[in-house]
């Protein structure tokens, strides 16, 4: 039998992934805020657009999110016309939204008292990884919904893990968020230094990325930040919002994050420099705008 999968929110991340699952042969319903992006996206790919959300998930065997923050998980989850009411019984409701923990414990409840299971399942990787179905998902739920989730979620996919109960994707994700912010700024400080003391900032990546330095960011971004381009991926705002999340669940588990809340205070200064959609590399132009 063909797997019916329900996909809501189209944006950079959501519209590939949906992709993903309707170039691997499964029947694939879209809903998207914008009725324009839910119709382009069924004019390039094998899938029906829906104009409500129940009927996207009527009769869907998984229901796939990914939409902005808390408030928008509420809004398409919960009530009468959301995914909750309207998705049948015994359906796999997965989100890959970055949120908060605390929605994805409620979410877990409301969907398990109408015999749905649900996983939280924030994703790394950004648009590129959505793109190139090459995504790391982090998981939340129980062992038999995952599992019964993870063909279909490794079709956009490189690496899929499941972190323990409700919850767990989305603490997982906050790690993930933390040693980033961390990982980007000690880099745009290093590159800073090499401009400063007059070295090529280039030669000096080819050294120092063959030893202990190296990083997926010294890879990938160092040579789009010494030239100052910074459309490369996960924008500021975005990045902000996250490290709200874990400031707040660090406040929760009584964990200190002296690094991250000042790495958030350096995302402030880029936003106030207008960077609000320049990619998260783009702390090395604040050092360089501040010196």
């Amino acid at each position: 039998m063909t797997t019916t999968v329900a996909f809501i929110g189209l944006g950079v991340m959501g519209y590939p992934m949906a992709g993903h699952l309707a170039k691997a042969g499964l029947t694939v319903r879209v809903w998207n805020r914008s009725r324009e992006k839910s119709t382009q996206w069924a004019s390039e790919y094998s899938g029906s657009a829906c104009e409500t959300i129940a009927s996207a998930v009527q009769g869907a065997d998984m229901v796939m999110t990914c939409v902005g923050a808390d408030k928008d998980l509420t809004e398409v989850f919960e009530g009468p016309a959301g995914i909750i009411a309207n998705a049948p019984a015994g359906a796999i409701l997965i989100d890959h939204t970055t949120a908060s923990a605390g929605i994805a414990e409620q979410l877990a409840e409301s969907a398990k008292a109408r015999q749905q299971a649900f996983i939280d399942a924030p994703v790394s990787g950004g648009q590129q990884g959505a793109e190139n179905g090459a995504l790391t998902i982090m998981c939340g739920g129980s062992e038999a919904s995952f599992e019964a989730a993870k063909p279909v979620m490794e079709h956009y996919a490189r690496a899929i893990n499941l972190m323990g109960p409700a919850g767990s994707g989305q603490k997982t994700k906050m790690v993930n968020q933390i040693a980033i912010a961390g990982l980007v700024q000690g880099l745009s400080e290093a590159l800073h230094f090499a401009e400063q003391a007059n070295l090529d900032a280039r030669k000096v990546v080819d050294v120092i990325s063959k030893g202990a330095a190296q990083s997926w960011q010294m890879e990938n971004r160092s040579d789009t930040m010494i030239d100052g381009k910074f459309e490369h991926g996960f924008a500021v705002d975005w990045m902000r919002k996250d490290l709200g999340i874990c400031l707040e669940e660090a406040r929760k588990v009584n964990a200190s994050l002296p690094v991250a809340a000042l790495v958030d205070q350096f995302y402030a200064d880029v936003q106030a420099m207008g960077g609000n959609r320049w990619d998260t590399s783009s702390l090395i132009q604040r050092l360089r705008k501040f010196r």
